[in-house]
């Protein structure tokens, strides 16, 4: 079945649900500049407290992008703890985070002693398995850049994580 994309040109779509749609977006990346301009161009109504949350996500969000999951994670737990109890995968990926700074800051023993700790209760989960020990494999490594798992080091990595506690916390 071939869709001919013509059969949308005249769809009619609303005003008000494209300015909702930006506004999500601006709201969803934390422009606050944006969403001010927006909302006085447009005369849309401001949702409720988007402002201190959303300047609260944008810290979580550095914190994490940075590398300072303990911080991100301190301040998610104090906005609303149910997010990383009931998101145990977020939860996992921002520990790792943290692992991960302690490798990179060549604190291997503070590493290992975080994972023994923190990261080795998730080891009763297969899941989380194979990503624990990729973790474990970076203590192996004199310099972990050039290590087999160097992607867990990556800003793109960090991104990638930050982006998912920003969705969660959202949600």
């Amino acid at each position: 079945m071939d869709l001919d994309p013509r059969q949308y040109e005249n769809i009619a779509i609303n005003d008000d649900d494209i300015h909702s749609i930006i506004l999500s977006y601006l709201i969803h990346n934390c422009y606050k500049e944006s969403v001010e301009s927006f909302i006085a161009c447009t005369g849309m109504k401001q949702p409720a407290n988007y402002m201190e949350n959303m300047e609260k996500r944008k810290r979580i969000f550095h914190f994490a992008l940075e590398g300072n999951a303990l911080k991100a994670i301190e301040l998610t737990d104090q906005m609303a703890q149910e997010i990383l109890q009931n998101n145990k995968d977020l939860h996992f990926d921002l520990l790792s985070l943290h692992f991960v700074e302690l490798i990179c800051s060549r604190k291997c023993s503070e590493a290992l002693e975080f994972a023994q700790t923190k990261l080795s209760p998730f080891g009763k989960e297969k899941k989380y398995m194979e990503k624990l020990e990729d973790l474990m494999a970076l203590l192996a490594y004199k310099d972990p850049e050039k290590s087999p798992m160097f992607h867990l080091l990556s800003l793109e990595y960090r991104q990638q994580v930050a982006d998912n506690l920003n969705r969660a916390i959202l949600g």
